[in-house]
């Protein structure tokens, strides 16, 4: 016998066919749970399948048990979602959308001169993350908040800080956009989220990245990136605005719902 988990249940029947050495047709299989894309990517559900061969005697089938990855979706939201349960239930999914896009709005709003830090509330954010990790998996041993004007700076680092990463950091902006959402419904806070050294390796890719796009502006006098997602479009974005201070810098959407910064000249009325 072997549990499998997988994003899909076609991929999770395969998967469970290298497992047992058989074909997919032979697999006698029982579904644990079925997937499930969430909202905005939150709450998402792999499919969960627990299958044995019918080519070999249910004495000789060989049991491979697969730890699933945890989602970090389904450790914090239990936590969180009874916090924003209430300021969440009865908004729209165009809601949600302004709420996801709030967050990355609001991941670089402060500034170095901006040093007055909520202590009292700084603490009780801080206690509040560290409770909730101690109920997860995850072995999360540092939890540090500063409350800077609107916004809680939070470090995370750990054994298992990678995990909430996730692949291409999409459990980084999962858990983003609930503590987000958690914080700015309880406190109006907006927030900044560290995790181990993500964020600033995050930070020297995308300023890599950006340097024939930074080229390519000075010499034609505009320039756009690529599609970029999660966090990647708004580091971009602060990036860009500090190389071309007086150039024309935003987040646009394309066609697919997908990221990209553009830089341009501002265009201004011509003087009567």
């Amino acid at each position: 016998m072997t549990k499998v988990e997988a994003s899909t249940l076609e991929e999770a029947y395969e998967l469970a066919a290298t497992q047992l050495s058989c074909s997919v047709t032979e697999l006698q299989y029982e579904v644990i749970q079925y997937p499930s894309k969430g909202i905005l990517g939150l709450f998402r559900k792999s499919a969960i399948i627990v299958a044995t061969s019918k080519a070999l005697p249910q004495s000789e089938t060989k049991e491979v048990v697969m730890s699933p990855e945890t989602t970090i979706e389904e450790e914090v939201a239990s936590q969180i979602v009874s916090t924003v349960k209430e300021t969440t239930d009865e908004k729209s999914e165009d809601t949600q959308e302004e709420c996801a896009d709030a967050v990355l709005d609001s991941f670089f709003d402060t500034t170095e001169e901006e040093t007055f830090v909520d202590r009292e509330l700084s603490e009780s954010i801080e206690e509040s993350l560290k409770t909730l990790f101690d109920l997860s998996c995850f072995d999360i041993d540092v939890v540090e908040v500063d409350v800077v004007e609107n916004t809680a700076l939070i470090f995370i680092d750990g054994e298992d800080a990678a995990l909430l990463i996730g692949k291409e950091g999409y459990r980084y902006n999962a858990l983003s956009y609930m503590l987000f959402n958690w914080l700015h419904a309880k406190y109006q806070l907006y927030i900044k989220l560290e995790i181990a050294e993500f964020l600033t390796s995050q930070q020297e890719m995308i300023r890599n990245y950006i340097q024939p796009v930074i080229e390519n502006v000075e010499k034609y006098g505009k320039g756009k990136t690529r599609f970029l997602d999660g966090i990647l479009v708004q580091i971009a974005l602060e990036q860009l605005r500090e190389a071309f201070p007086n150039k024309y810098v935003a987040v646009k959407t394309g066609k697919s719902g997908k990221k990209f910064v553009v830089i341009n000249e501002f265009h201004t009325k011509p003087h009567a």
